[in-house]
């Protein structure tokens, strides 16, 4: 079975030695998933890691099957999932947990809210779609927290204690400092997408529904960060930033302060998980730390945490 070039590095470097196993099984899980839903698995999507196809039922229904890789937080995605159900995600059909393969809903037309050339109708699009994901995080999760994402970043620098690709030792250490004074400080816990973004927000007939949860625990401020690091244009990107953080702290009544210190934090992370061996990492993620900091002395000084 021949696969996506950029699927397969991806899988390579998630699973480093265990990737080659996972990718043989994957013929064999398509054909237990075609008995047990009586499907017919047609073309995979544009891959990242998990192995997500179009797939027709025997009365001509078309559907999503998505085969998880190991180890990339299904329970989570299952979780969230299922306490999101109803309100702007897609909807589950069936779930197989020995397979980690959830079975869902296709939607139509299907386009992502990053193909759309008016940056404030994305917003606000995206806004409603996070209005109606916005609950309470439930009493009793196995879902992890923000505070999962500061331990990850701690992790990292115990192992670059110098830095890591372009981010210096002093960029991660103000980071981590910031990671860790914002989730002392946090008041009220949400349940969050964990992967919110304009290429997971897709139009359905219903209007605009989430996909690909992760599932986390945190405020909804953090949750709006990994949006605002994508789809920016080669000019103006601090000023696009500001609009945005303007339009979603105004339409869902967030704290702009936070936002901004969790753009900052959350940032670096994701900058150091783009950093491969060869030195690569992802430029645009970059830019946009010292885009937060200019933005938060702007209005409220150097952060005195």
């Amino acid at each position: 079975m021949k696969f996506q070039e950029h699927f397969v590095q991806s899988v390579h470097l998630y699973l480093k030695e265990d990737a080659k196993q996972w990718l043989g099984q994957i013929p064999s899980i398509i054909k237990a998933c075609e008995e047990k839903w009586a499907l017919t698995i047609r073309e995979a999507y544009e891959l990242s890691i998990n192995y997500v196809a179009t797939a027709t039922t025997k009365e001509g229904t078309e559907v999503v099957v998505k085969i998880c890789i190991p180890g990339g937080g299904f329970d989570s995605e299952v979780e969230a999932l299922k306490l999101f159900a109803g309100r702007g995600i897609v909807n589950v059909i069936d779930i197989d947990e020995d397979m980690q393969v959830i079975l869902l809903e296709e939607l139509n037309p299907g386009y992502t809210l990053a193909t759309s050339s008016d940056d404030e109708k994305a917003c606000l699009a995206a806004a409603g779609v996070m209005k109606d994901l916005i609950t309470t995080a439930p009493t009793e999760t196995k879902i992890l927290t923000t505070k999962a994402r500061e331990e990850n970043l701690r992790n990292i620098i115990d192992k670059h204690a110098e830095g890591v690709g372009p981010l210096s030792k002093q960029i991660l250490d103000q980071a981590a400092k910031i990671f860790t004074y914002m989730n002392q400080t946090t008041k009220t816990h949400y349940l969050l997408h964990g992967d919110f973004h304009p290429y997971n927000i897709l139009k359905s007939e219903d209007g605009w529904k989430a996909i690909d949860p992760k599932g986390l625990i945190g405020e909804v401020e953090y949750d709006l960060i990994q949006y605002m690091l994508n789809v920016l244009p080669e000019e103006g990107i601090k000023e696009v930033t500001k609009e945005r953080v303007d339009l979603f702290t105004e339409k869902l009544t967030l704290n702009k302060e936070r936002l901004l210190l969790w753009g900052y934090c959350h940032t670096v992370l994701a900058t150091a998980w783009t950093v491969d061996e060869d030195g690569s990492y992802n430029k645009s993620f970059y830019q946009m730390i010292e885009v937060w900091k200019e933005l938060y002395k702007e209005q409220y000084g150097e952060p005195s945490l």
